[in-house]
């Protein structure tokens, strides 16, 4: 970001960064960036704290005042990441056995994904599918950990698998939603992720075809972008 902020400027449009690496910006000269002491993933500050997160942006503004740069301004608050808790959300017990554990959980909360929207009027699903349509996806990840093939059940015939990688992002984006209306507390950097993928059963179904499809011989643009590199 750094970097492109002399691109932009260039081409006659102020710019302000944020960044929680003073070093870096201090060394590429960039134009007008703010330093927040935040952990990576928190680039306003503390989550939900729209007081907080308006003062970031009032200093970070004032940038714009400045009548010459390249300027550094310091932050005066600081966040760890030990201020957020371990994200803790309840998990439906079964409640239809027809469906695949994972869909059935998808679908056991469903209430708490529209109330999470209602307060928010917003939400990142829809690369690929829509929230109605989770339980039905997993079902479909459900059938290639059981053998059949990745090209067979069901998503759209695509060689680079965007419509497997999209439909992914649409269903953790769903779980991390939804997450944020059921956590009790600030949630730490990365939690929802960490939630996702070690506590439910969908995102240890989406871990599992992953393993599957690699070992089956699957092109590895198919099956690498099921889940984030660290896994």
């Amino acid at each position: 970001m750094c970097t492109l902020a002399h691109v932009f400027e260039l081409a006659g449009l102020a710019t302000i960064v944020f960044t929680p690496m003073k070093d870096v910006a201090e060394r590429i000269k960039v134009p007008r960036a703010l330093y927040t002491a935040f952990p990576l993933g928190l680039s306003l500050g503390k989550p939900g704290d729209k007081e907080f997160q308006h003062k970031v942006l009032k200093w970070s503004f004032s940038l714009l005042e400045e009548p010459k740069g390249p300027v550094v301004k310091e932050f005066p608050d600081q966040i760890t990441v030990a201020e957020g808790n371990q994200i803790s959300c309840p998990l439906p017990p079964r409640m239809n056995p027809s469906l695949h554990p994972a869909a059935d959980e998808a679908e056991a909360l469903y209430a708490a994904y529209t109330r999470a929207y209602s307060k928010r009027n917003r939400t990142s699903i829809g690369m690929q599918i829509s929230a109605e349509q989770v339980p039905e996806a997993l079902q479909k990840f459900a059938k290639i950990v059981d053998g059949e093939h990745w090209a067979e059940v069901g998503f759209p015939n695509d060689s680079l698998g965007g419509s497997m990688y999209g439909t992914v992002h649409d269903i953790r984006c769903y779980y991390e939603e939804l997450a944020c209306e059921l956590a009790d507390g600030p949630i730490s950097p990365w939690a929802t992720e960490e939630w996702f993928y070690d506590q439910t059963k969908a995102g240890q179904l989406i871990l599992e075809a992953r393993k599957v499809m690699k070992e089956n011989g699957a092109d590895q643009s198919l099956w690498f972008g099921l889940a984030t590199a660290g896994r």
